[in-house]
């Protein structure tokens, strides 16, 4: 990769990486009230977080089996389907009041270790999978690879605790 080039990547990822937290955050402050509250949402977009924990477990499958081609369609599949994820998660905090909760004793605290590590590591994984991904069209293989090793295990904790957090948060929604 060209020096130009890496300077144009690593703007976009610095620009990206801030843009979605805090866009993310100032959508949280808003309600779109002339929408119906889309309840629908959260079972849908926790399904896509565990699908997401399946398609990277399968994309490290394969590239443990040289299938690069397989590799690289499923870590692709994967960051769209975060995308999605992150916009379902958006639409669904800007059309339905926040769900707090119930659980109490022992429970609430695993919940709140759970949901405070997830939304945390949420933040740090946008660059990440961002440098991994710029390393890996770049053809720099051995930083991709340098960083897949750290990236791949942050990003399949978030799905799978996605996942757990829905679990643990659904029998208080409001339908």
């Amino acid at each position: 990769m060209s020096k130009n080039n890496s300077k144009i990547y690593n703007t976009l990822i610095v620009i990206v990486s801030i843009l979605i937290p805090v866009v993310v955050l100032i959508l949280f402050n808003v309600r779109i009230t002339s929408l119906p509250a889309l309840t629908f949402l959260p079972p849908i977009y926790a399904s896509i977080n565990g699908l997401t924990a399946l398609l990277l477990l399968s994309a490290l499958y394969s590239i443990k089996n040289k299938k690069i081609r397989q590799h690289e369609l499923l870590m692709k599949t994967s960051i769209f389907l975060s995308l999605v994820f992150l916009v379902m998660y958006i639409l669904y905090h800007m059309t339905t009041d926040p769900t707090p909760f119930g659980g109490e004793g022992l429970i609430r605290y695993f919940y709140f270790v759970i949901l405070i590590s997830h939304i945390t590591l949420s933040v740090f994984i946008v660059p990440m999978v961002l440098i991994t991904y710029v390393r890996a069209i770049s053809k720099m293989i051995d930083q991709h690879k340098k960083i897949a090793r750290i990236t791949f295990p942050i990003w399949l904790y978030i799905a799978v605790t996605g996942v757990v957090v829905y679990i643990m948060i659904s029998p208080y929604y409001v339908h």
